[in-house]
């Protein structure tokens, strides 16, 4: 048997047989096939961000970032933390528990934890913790040596960290907690609005939890910048990132301030960052922060440690929509996705349901699942960096990091995050992109599936409702804790001077025997408050479509009220192929808000089209036809409708030519609806005029 054929090796591929093609080759065959269509305006978008994406990237653009690109694990980390990647330690599976109730916390939590998760995620915030016996009970049979921590503790981390403290003692579970169990007193005044004490005294425990943390959990970070109050305020992807980075600065210069190095407050700081609708920007996000971050810390002095950013990330809570929730499905998939490729640490996925209703084992299944699916069987643990070489990738990262590091330094400017949040700059910017994402969703120049586009008429609401959070009880300061004589004898013993003893304001030892005693959390952190609130404007959560959402639910109110809604009819001139285009974009359009629209197959002259239109009592009428028809069949049928009921409204289907707009105004129609209309603004008209709002 002849095997030569087997054992020879198979000549190497090349592409010479192909000619290459120009960039002015390309171009001149795109311009070609717009038909017509300006090149600049139709192939080149602008992101909220501010950047111009290219219709095509080449090895031009991204020459100037293209030469940093080095491996895995080495440089300014472009690449990823670690030479191997996923494959050395893939990303924490971290489902967040929502439950408020410890109990029921602690049944989600096991049942999370059994299933894939594998990180302990709660927000102290929403979990009703008050007491230790609470976080016994949320705890309960979970072993914290397996599972990392991945834990938010709001304004400050170390009443909670005391309590977990002492409970592992309790329990005998001696080994090093590790993860994060930390504050972002910055987030937290700008999530409600001011500071409920000095923000010196939070620092000030901060920097005893993170002296806890050196003693006695060093892998354990206390310091947790979350972005999602800028991310949910609409800030985009250089604002959410710089704020971020420059609160994580601001937090370095006071533990420094206070005695710590820059690699012992940097390296105990944990970042999170939420997920965006456009998947290369929050690809091209992800690995910017990286970047930037090793420059700053560079720019500090600290070591590579300290330059190694720690990114957890979630879903997007401000593009989940109420409304057709099961693309919300699709939305995480593709945000979690782009978290995987941009190299996230940990993540978390918002369940479905996560805008409408607590969620339920069947939407957390799903979320979780989602990422079960990326490790084992989407094979997503073997690529190192799989975005990194992209032209398209490459040139955004490094315009993304060029405008962040400008921000930062902005923000640095102006005396750092903190006064430039009491200045309210950072707030006022972001508030601009809102209203800009607002504006761009009104006009439709961007889409969300079941809102403002594509609505699904026959849709069931999910049942059930949010649970909202219950307030956190009022603390009484334990006599004593504030200054600790053990603590301060203790630290005299062990060679500290006199001035340091003055120094010593918290104890997280002690705070954990005032609980065990029975003080609560909230007593603890009073014991350390000195008073002095101070009011910072407040950045509001928000959900991309929550105008269309109120849009829609005050027609649904008012049908479930007067049995009547508001009627639609489409005077569809001439056959099929003639009026459908138009016919179809304008009962989607009226949909959008509920109407009820009433279809026909067309009618052959103006004067049938006025009867039907009159006959049917419709509260708004819509001429659909073609552009080449419109001048001869608009004024007739505008002046007809309005002859025989002047109170129904007639609306164009369709940018009207400049030269016969005046006719057709003359003729009676009152509204144009095209691709560019406001149809937020037209839709909400309408409600008015039927008196729904």
């Amino acid at each position: 048997m002849d095997t030569k054929s087997n054992t020879e090796p198979l000549a190497p591929v090349t592409f010479d047989e192909f000619a290459p093609t120009s960039y002015e080759t390309w171009k001149a065959a795109a311009i070609e096939s717009l038909k017509g269509g300006i090149f600049e305006k139709k192939l080149f978008t602008k992101t909220p961000e501010g950047i111009v994406l290219s219709p095509i990237y080449t090895e031009a653009e991204a020459a100037p970032y293209k030469e940093r690109l080095g491996f895995p694990g080495a440089a300014d980390f472009l690449r990823g933390t670690k030479t191997a990647g996923y494959a050395e330690e893939p990303w924490k599976i971290a489902q967040e528990v929502e439950a408020h109730d410890p109990a029921e916390a602690n049944k989600v939590l096991l049942e999370e934890l059994n299933k894939g998760t594998n990180a302990v995620n709660f927000d102290a915030e929403a979990v009703e913790l008050n007491t230790l016996a609470d976080v016994e009970t949320l705890l309960n049979e979970v072993q914290l040596r397996y599972a990392p921590l991945s834990v938010y503790a709001g304004a400050t981390a170390l009443p909670l960290l005391a309590a977990i403290l002492r409970r592992q003692k309790k329990v005998g579970d001696d080994a090093p907690l590790t993860g994060c169990v930390g504050a972002d007193p910055m987030g937290e005044a700008v999530k409600k609005g001011g500071f409920d004490s000095s923000f010196s005294s939070y620092m000030d425990q901060m920097a005893t939890t993170l002296k806890c943390a050196l003693k006695h959990a060093p892998e354990l970070k206390v310091i947790y910048v979350q972005s999602s109050v800028y991310h949910n305020g609409g800030a985009n992807a250089i604002q959410e990132a710089a704020a971020a980075l420059a609160t994580g600065l601001q937090y370095i210069d006071e533990m420094v301030a206070r005695g710590y190095t820059v690699d012992e407050a940097a390296e105990h700081i944990r970042f999170n960052f939420c997920l965006g609708p456009n998947f290369f920007m929050e690809i091209a996000k992800l690995r910017a922060v990286r970047v930037v971050w090793a420059q700053l810390m560079q720019a500090y002095g600290a070591g590579e440690k300290a330059q190694c950013i720690d990114v957890f990330a979630e879903t997007s809570q401000f593009t989940t929509t109420l409304y057709d929730p099961y693309v919300n499905v699709l939305r995480a998939t593709t945000q979690a996705f782009s978290g995987v490729v941009g190299g996230v640490s940990g993540m978390k996925i918002l369940p479905f349901d996560a805008a409408v209703r607590d969620s339920d084992p069947f939407s957390r299944r799903i979320a979780r699942n989602i990422q079960v699916m990326m490790q084992e069987e989407f094979n997503l643990l073997s690529p190192v960096d799989p975005a990194g070489g992209s032209w398209y990738v490459e040139t955004l990262t490094g315009q993304l990091g060029e405008a962040i590091w400008k921000q930062i330094q902005k923000i640095q400017a102006a005396g750092g995050m903190l006064e430039a949040l009491r200045a309210g700059t950072v707030q006022s910017e972001i508030a601009a992109t809102l209203a800009d994402r607002f504006k761009r969703l009104a006009t439709r120049q961007d889409r969300a599936v079941g809102s403002n586009m594509y609505p699904n008429m026959s849709e069931k609401p999910l049942e059930g409702t949010k649970t909202p959070k219950a307030a956190k009880p009022a603390g009484k300061p334990v006599e004593g804790l504030k200054t600790c004589v053990k603590c301060s004898g203790d630290a005299l013993e062990e060679g500290a001077t006199l001035a340091d003893v003055a120094a010593l304001k918290t104890c997280v030892k002690c705070s954990g025997d005032a609980l065990e005693e029975g003080a609560t959390l909230a007593d603890v952190a009073a014991s350390f408050a000195d008073g002095q609130a101070e009011a910072i404007t407040a950045i509001l959560p928000h959900r991309w479509t929550e105008q269309y959402e109120a849009l829609r639910k005050a027609t649904e109110d008012y049908i479930a009220r007067t049995g009547d809604n508001v009627k639609v009819f489409l005077c569809n001139m001439g056959p099929i192929p003639q009026h459908k285009a138009r016919a179809d974009f304008s009962a989607s359009f009226m949909e959008v808000a509920h109407f009820e629209v009433l279809r026909n197959n067309g009618f052959a002259t103006p004067e049938e089209a006025v009867d039907a239109a009159v006959a049917s009592g419709a509260d708004v009428a819509i001429i659909c036809s073609t552009d080449d028809t419109y001048p001869e069949l608009v004024p007739p049928v505008a002046k007809g409708i309005k002859a025989k009921a002047p109170q129904m409204k007639v609306f164009l289907a369709g940018a009207p030519a400049p030269e016969f707009k005046p006719s057709y105004d003359e003729a009676g129609v009152d509204e144009y609806i095209h691709v560019r209309a406001n149809c937020l603004a037209i839709l909400t008209n309408i409600q008015k005029g039927k008196g729904i709002i």
